[in-house]
């Protein structure tokens, strides 16, 4: 049986928040959100998802808010899924970030599992929780799932699914409003879409 997993990340928030760290803080899709969701339930209708998992993030309950019918009824909260914790990094912009804290920054970019984000989450907890919601994913008896979730955990999701090392998670540039597809075999997972 393949399975096909569904990949989502949320509308794109307000230019306020252009370039900056947003991972669990809890902010509202802006004004282009409405236009771009629609689109994207239009290229959802016709996958006709089985049943549907999210992140309990406002950002993402507001997504599959205007998601309605492309979607399964059967829809999911999953708090696994809420974007990763940046800590005193929240709603900063890198240079920010780099300026104020150039040693944890170098210590970040090796991806290393160790690392925490000051005051927020460790890498190895993210990825943690990210490969149980892969598990669960897996072992889901529906064929057709959707997932709408964050760029950092559809990324983290995609290492996992396809057995890549996390550290390549930075190689998927996953676009707001945009579907990201894979077909999950016994023998491994196949990217089939990015950022349709």
């Amino acid at each position: 049986m393949i399975k096909k997993i569904l990949l989502v990340r949320h509308g794109s928030t307000g230019t306020e928040y252009a370039g900056r760290f947003i991972g669990s803080s809890d902010i509202p899709l802006g004004a282009k959100a409405p236009e771009e969701v629609a689109r994207l339930a239009e290229v959802l209708k016709p996958l006709a998802p089985e049943v549907t998992f999210h992140s309990p993030l406002g950002r993402v309950q507001q997504t599959v808010s205007m998601l309605g019918s492309a979607i399964s009824t059967r829809v999911f909260e999953d708090p696994d899924l809420r974007e990763i914790d940046f800590g005193r990094w929240e709603g900063k912009r890198f240079t920010e970030i780099a300026e104020g804290d150039s040693e944890l920054v170098k210590r970040w970019s090796i991806w290393n599992h160790e690392f925490a984000f000051p005051e927020g989450e460790a890498v190895v907890d993210f990825l943690d929780r990210v490969g149980r919601v892969a598990e669960k994913l897996v072992g889901c008896r529906e064929e057709r799932i959707l997932v709408v979730a964050h760029g950092g955990v559809i990324r983290a999701l995609i290492c996992h699914l396809l057995k890549i090392p996390s550290q390549n998670y930075l190689l998927f540039d996953i676009q707001p409003a945009r579907l990201t597809t894979l077909d999950l075999f016994p023998e491994g997972g196949v990217l089939t879409g990015l950022n349709l």
